[in-house]
């Protein structure tokens, strides 16, 4: 018995020892309820929407304070006219638009009904009907209080609208997500191993005695991949035109840059695990769970992030595939080109640079 219990004890010291173990058995568990706690959630909050009061009377002004008062939502745009919607939903930020009719306080007196237009952007249809919702029950709340007391019942009516997804297809938010998934996860894990396997077969003594450079060594282990990739969007997108029916508005040619510059991101974060990780185990695992939670949790694919407490939204900006997606959407749901997409398309080629450095910093590293 003395025996087992110092066999016992050896393994707890040999488990405290292990700091990898440590953090298997105790980080990994607490960051994962945090993250599924904090990102996982049905609620709507701080959603940017824009007003078109066409009214601009004491109604419409009351109605509008209540929902700049509600915790769902932020009124960040106030548009003039009905041209100015299509802009605002193609710029990706307004999530909605509440259109106030003419006259409309004075439909409310004179004909007990006035009518208020919700247009929402669809490309997330279980967001788009839950701001619907949302919006819906503010405008209840207000018809009570006007009906307080009153002689004659008078009716907010609300008309919603779904751009770019009428019909609330959720293939249209689940196709441009999984895609991402797919060839984030697939390129990253091809190269993820990449230079590890050449430590543990005991040929990276040929590529330190080799002429070439470390970026050429780099960029010659990415760019079979890329090849690949590219094979493995072209399936994608051709399942999700012919399978899925899911439209793509915009331009074919643009889609696939992006899309191989996305992969050329996700290929040179492969690699950059690859330089630090020591075995093609330890890359693997850094790959699955280092890159699939963050991406399926924080890119947007599934959950909003304006709903998500400051710090996970900040960490966001950090993961590839949430501009992406953003990308993905605008192009095949949106129509729309580089000039809408500029911003999330000069962040993929800055983070593909900054991973592309810090890989050839970390070779260099390793070489000497």
């Amino acid at each position: 018995m003395k025996k087992f219990i110092g066999f016992v004890k050896k393994e707890f010291f040999h488990i405290y020892r292990d700091k990898r173990s440590l953090f298997i058995l105790f980080g990994m568990p607490i960051a994962q309820i945090l993250l599924f706690g904090f990102a996982i959630t049905n609620e709507i909050n701080h959603v940017d929407i824009a007003i078109l009061d066409q009214s601009n009377d004491v109604t419409t002004k009351e109605i509008i304070n209540n929902i700049a008062a509600s915790k769902h939502f932020n009124i960040v745009d106030v548009l003039q006219d009905e041209t100015a919607i299509e802009t605002v939903f193609k710029k990706g930020k307004i999530k909605a638009v509440l259109q106030f009719e003419n006259m409309f306080a004075k439909n409310i007196t004179k004909e007990a009904q006035a009518n208020v237009q919700i247009l929402t952007d669809a490309t997330d249809p279980n967001m788009a009907n839950t701001i619907s919702n949302y919006i819906t029950s503010i405008l209840k709340k207000q018809q009570q209080d006007i009906n307080n007391g009153a002689f004659t019942p008078y009716q907010i009516i609300p008309q919603s609208r779904m751009v770019y997804n009428a019909e609330l297809k959720s293939v249209y938010m689940f196709v441009p997500g999984v895609m991402t998934v797919i060839l984030m996860l697939v390129s990253a894990m091809m190269t993820s191993i990449s230079i590890t396997r050449e430590k543990e077969q005991g040929t990276m003594e040929i590529l330190l005695v080799s002429p070439l450079k470390p970026y050429q060594v780099i960029a010659g282990k990415v760019f079979p991949y890329i090849f690949l990739s590219v094979i493995n969007a072209m399936a994608i997108v051709l399942l999700s035109i012919f399978v899925f029916k899911v439209p793509v508005n915009g331009s074919l040619f643009f889609l696939a840059l992006e899309s191989v510059l996305f992969i050329i991101t996700s290929l040179v974060l492969g690699i950059l695990i690859s330089t630090i990780a020591a075995t093609q185990q330890t890359a693997m695992m850094i790959s699955l769970m280092g890159l699939m939670l963050p991406t399926i949790l924080l890119s947007g694919f599934i959950f909003p992030i304006s709903s998500m407490p400051l710090p996970l939204q900040a960490i966001s900006n950090i993961i590839p595939a949430k501009w992406f997606i953003v990308i993905v959407k605008g192009i095949m749901l949106k129509g729309i080109g580089l000039g809408f997409l500029l911003k999330e398309t000069l962040i993929l080629l800055a983070m593909t640079l900054i991973y592309l450095g810090i890989s050839v910093k970390k070779y260099k590293i390793r070489l000497e």
